[in-house]
C-alpha cells in the first residue's frame, strides 16, 4: 500500500478499524490506491454513520419520546 494511503487510514480512527475488520480493503487499496474514497463511503455504512441513518436514529428518537410524552399524559389523567 502507498505510504501516503496508510498514513491516511492510519490518521483517521475508524478507518483503521474498518481495515482491520475487513482486510480486503487492505488488499483493494494496495492494488488501487485511488480507491480511498470509496473506502470512506463503505466505513461510514458499516458504521451507519451516513446522513440516511442518523434521519433514521433522530426520528426514532422523536417517536420514542413521543409515544414517552402520551404515556405520561395517559398516567397523569
Amino acid at each position: 500500500m502507498r505510504r501516503d494511503v496508510w498514513q491516511y487510514v492510519q490518521a483517521n480512527p475508524m478507518l483503521r478499524a474498518f481495515v482491520r475488520e475487513q482486510p480486503r480493503w487492505y488488499r483493494l487499496l494496495a492494488r488501487r490506491p485511488h480507491e480511498l474514497s470509496a473506502l470512506q463511503l463503505a466505513a461510514l455504512r458499516h458504521y451507519g454513520q451516513t446522513i440516511p441513518d442518523k434521519v433514521e436514529k433522530i426520528s426514532q428518537s422523536l417517536q420514542m419520546a413521543s409515544l414517552m410524552w402520551q404515556m405520561f399524559k395517559a398516567l397523569r389523567d
